[in-house]
């Protein structure tokens, strides 16, 4: 079975969908906030060229999603799917950023424990690369047992730290 890189997942939080070309101004809206990017390689996302090219870049992927706050509706963020690879039995989960409104754990908690129970109806493991400087996403993949694996090069060559989740040891808190 091939892997479903844009699926609906829905949980108590969030709901998932595939990202949408008309989710622009939306999500630029959460993306225009420059402390969303302070930690992050791509500092100057919040402005509106950087993100055009960012959401593009998404929309070209053909994994990328968007995340509803249940509560009212509200796009809040988004996140993707990426380097599905067969041989590897492995995808990588990334790019993902929330509206600071919803920091604190509880929605990337269950945004990231829906794509990884997606994940592995079709693969073994799940990746996420993360800038040596990004504490705060280093911080949210370790919460979700994220197990630091050494690292790897992203696909502009920039060295990232390597988390994995094996399906068999996976222990959703």
């Amino acid at each position: 079975m091939p892997f479903d890189f844009q699926p609906y997942l829905s949980g108590t939080l969030v709901d998932v969908r595939p990202l949408r070309q008309e989710d622009f101004d939306d999500l630029y809206a959460v993306a225009s906030d420059p402390l969303l990017w302070e930690q992050h390689p791509a500092r100057n996302r919040h402005r509106r060229d950087e993100f055009t090219r960012f959401f593009q870049e998404a929309l070209n992927s053909r994994g990328a999603l968007t995340v509803i706050d249940r509560k009212d509706g509200r796009l809040i963020g988004s996140s993707r799917y990426h380097g599905y690879d067969p041989g590897l039995d492995e995808i990588e989960i990334g790019w993902t950023f929330l509206a600071r409104s919803h920091w604190g754990g509880t929605y990337n908690n269950e945004l990231k424990l829906l794509m990884i129970r997606h994940a592995f109806r079709f693969v073994g493991t799940v990746v996420f690369l993360v800038a040596p400087d990004n504490v705060r996403s280093q911080r949210a993949v370790e919460r979700i047992g994220g197990v630091l694996n050494g690292t790897r090069a992203d696909g502009s060559g920039a060295q990232n730290l390597l988390y994995r989740i094996e399906s068999r040891t996976f222990t959703p808190s």
